[in-house]
């Protein structure tokens, strides 16, 4: 299966890059935190024989533009931009952030004909402490000091609830560079999830695409009560959970397969 690199202007004229395999109705995949357009293209081998899948770099990643200013509506341009491309509708798969980002553009009419979502970051029990409300401004401010492993290292310990000690023990892997190397886009990410990582019930209550919501039944209780309450609120989805699996679920793709099709079609 052949892959092609491309680019398109999204509204404010920043340059989105993504990669195009396969042939079919198409599908966009939407990576989350640390995540690129290389991250998801296993899922993207494994959706091409049945779609054309495009795999992108959200702004201010790999080959993309960052544009003037971040704002959530730039990134929903992005995608509205990148669907437009393809043909004017396609299927949105996102997966942490992303699955944010999709779920924003569903409830702000882009025009998608499905939409799946991997564990959407959105905190609603007291099964972990809530992020600060200031944690965009303190990783933001990391990151205008040079401190990019200050700025990953607080993200994902007060962002994602990553145990200090493991992230310590992340630091010292040379896979740790990955991490530093996207921590400015980090911002973007927490300004999509906002203050708290709060369910917005009321926008996502507007959605009216078919959507599916996954988790998986190895992940965090907080992000499986995230995802539940995600089906429980986007009228008509329907919740699955893959079995084994946790939130690094880009990285056994294959397990994505029966149920990403299945309900694509």
């Amino acid at each position: 299966m052949t892959t092609s690199f491309e680019t398109v202007t999204s509204a404010d004229g920043t340059p989105i890059a993504f990669d195009r395999t396969g042939e079919g109705t198409p599908v966009i995949l939407v990576g989350g935190a640390f995540n690129d357009r290389t991250t998801v293209a296993g899922l993207a081998a494994t959706l091409s024989p049945e779609h054309t899948v495009i795999a992108y770099d959200r702004r201010g990643r790999g080959e993309s533009g960052a544009g003037a200013v971040y704002s959530v509506e730039r990134e929903v341009e992005d995608l509205a931009a990148l669907i437009e491309h393809v043909g004017g509708s396609a299927a949105v798969f996102g997966h942490s952030s992303g699955a944010v980002l999709g779920l924003e553009a569903a409830a702000r009419g882009v025009a998608m004909t499905k939409l799946a979502v991997y564990e959407p970051p959105y905190v609603v029990d007291d099964s972990r402490e809530r992020p600060a409300a200031d944690l965009f401004d303190r990783v933001r401010a990391l990151i205008a000091d040079g401190d990019r492993d200050g700025a990953a290292e607080l993200f994902l310990v007060e962002g994602t609830a990553t145990p200090e000690e493991v992230v310590k023990g992340m630091r010292n892997d040379p896979f740790w560079a990955w991490f530093t190397g996207l921590a400015h886009t980090l911002p973007y990410d927490l300004a999509l999830c906002g203050p708290g990582n709060v369910l917005p019930a009321d926008r996502l209550a507007k959605i009216s695409v078919p959507t599916l919501v996954i988790d998986g039944g190895e992940s965090d209780a907080w992000m499986r009560a995230g995802t539940r309450a995600v089906a429980d609120t986007v009228p008509g989805a329907r919740y699955a959970t893959v079995a084994g699996q946790d939130h690094g679920v880009l990285h056994q793709p294959d397990t994505l397969r029966e149920l990403l099709t299945g309900f694509l079609g």
